[in-house]
């Protein structure tokens, strides 16, 4: 009888601390995530880029089909050029979602003016994959259909 008490009591505790972990990770997650649109905000490539793995993996519509690995330096660039053409660039969270230990979605609104003074607005939709704090896949997901 006491050594099945004590083995549900340390089932419990690590059931419970379980839990605790897969909390406090997806916190953290929600919190890199949180930094990113942040550093894009503000325009803070440099610290953005951080926020990744040294190459991570992209799929984004803008930049060619299928999985594209791109480094800091890359997104850097990337982001500067795109600053250039669209000087007051921001995104707006609508929602976050957090998926298991790895991964935060989120629907965001990106819009910007371009210096003809023609303005975008682009709704969407990123899975992000989060492993020991960086970001290791930037998936996005959005209508690249051209009117």
């Amino acid at each position: 009888m006491r050594t099945t008490l004590f083995i549900l009591m340390i089932a419990f505790f690590f059931s419970c601390s379980d839990k605790e972990s897969t909390a406090e990770k997806t916190n953290e997650n929600i919190k890199v995530v949180n930094q990113l649109f942040s550093h894009f905000n503000n325009h803070e490539w440099q610290k953005m880029a951080d926020l990744y793995v040294e190459e991570g993996e992209f799929k984004d519509p803008s930049i060619g089909p299928g999985i594209v690995k791109m480094s800091r330096a890359d997104i850097v660039a990337k982001y500067k050029e795109l600053n250039q053409v669209f000087p007051d660039i921001k995104d707006e969270v609508v929602a976050i979602y957090p998926s298991g230990n790895e991964h935060v979605i989120v629907e965001f609104v990106s819009t910007g003016t371009a210096p003809d003074n023609s303005k975008f607005e682009l709704p969407i939709c990123t899975i992000f994959t989060i492993e020991n704090g960086k970001i290791t896949k930037d998936y996005n997901y959005f209508d690249d259909f051209e009117e």
